[in-house]
């Protein structure tokens, strides 16, 4: 039998963050952009580290901007029309944990692969999967409270207060939800709205599975992994930091065993037979001397 891999091997941290919303980002967007490149798509850079993703029909674009102009590192937007502007966009700023980008971005594939239909989808208020209120419902499940901070904003926040998820109601300027906080969906954390550690946002268009993918991983009670001198100090004041155990040795498998016998053999010497029992009969012992 093998033995089973320790799943601690795979860790890439040595504390683990709690909650999850406070852990902010690896500072790596591989694990993010994986899920539209294994579908081909178009991956192109500029002379700052900067990274375009493009979908083949170009009606899908995301942008990974370490040397944007502000502090919006990741800016996705889907078009109708590609010469067009936007049908919706969202941006992640500098901090979000990265885990909650790839949250997005994993749904965003999925939905490409079934077409416009899906990832061109428009909310609409009581149509079940396309309901707006249905990126609040996994953080209520989870124990956030339900709240109205001020008029016309449905929210959703965490017992300690140190994140939530605001959904605006009424007319909103189409450009400034892709160029300000002003969108329609807010979510952050930190001390207040206000004044937030980070904060991400989506537009009026943004499909509602895409939005719901993202709430759902922040809902998730697991903590997750940092390296403690990545972990920013605003963490070290909130957040619960538990030191990862280092990986025990993997079991020994019989044959790790036969060939630790062998090396320790001395040369020239012919192995051992080890004997098993045996389910015959004994031989007749010699009668006893007269």
């Amino acid at each position: 039998m093998n033995a089973q891999p320790d799943p601690r091997h795979d860790i890439d941290g040595d504390v683990h963050v709690s909650p999850s919303y406070l852990a902010s980002t690896t500072g790596t967007g591989d694990p993010a952009l994986a899920p539209l490149l294994a579908l081909g798509w178009n991956l192109q850079c500029d002379e700052d580290p900067n990274v375009y993703v493009s979908a083949p029909d170009r009606r899908v674009r995301l942008g990974y901007l370490p040397e944007g102009e502000d502090d919006g590192l990741w800016r996705i937007n889907a078009y109708t029309d590609s010469f067009g502007p936007p049908a919706w966009g969202v941006c992640f700023n500098a901090r979000v944990p990265s885990e909650f980008v790839t949250a997005f971005t994993t749904a965003l594939a999925a939905a490409y692969e079934q077409g416009p239909d899906v990832y061109l989808a428009r909310p609409v208020p009581g149509q079940g999967e396309r309901d707006p209120f249905l990126p609040l419902v996994p953080l209520l499940k989870q124990g956030w409270e339900f709240d109205r901070p001020r008029r016309g904003v449905f929210a959703a926040q965490a017992p300690d207060g140190l994140a939530g998820l605001e959904f605006a109601t009424g007319d909103l300027d189409p450009a400034a939800e892709l160029t300000t906080r002003d969108a329609r969906w807010q979510l952050w954390a930190g001390k207040s709205v206000d004044r937030p550690v980070w904060y991400a946002t989506a537009s009026t268009g943004t499909p509602i599975a895409l939005l719901t993918a993202v709430t759902q991983r922040v809902a998730d009670p697991a903590p997750l992994p940092r390296w403690r001198q990545d972990t920013v100090s605003y963490i070290k004041g909130m957040a619960q930091l538990t030191p990862i155990p280092p990986p025990s040795p993997p079991t020994p498998t019989p044959l790790d065993v036969q060939r630790a016998v062998a090396s320790r053999r001395p040369a020239g010497l012919p192995a051992v037979s080890v004997p098993r029992w045996s389910t015959t009969s004994r031989p007749a012992l010699p009668s006893p001397r007269r």
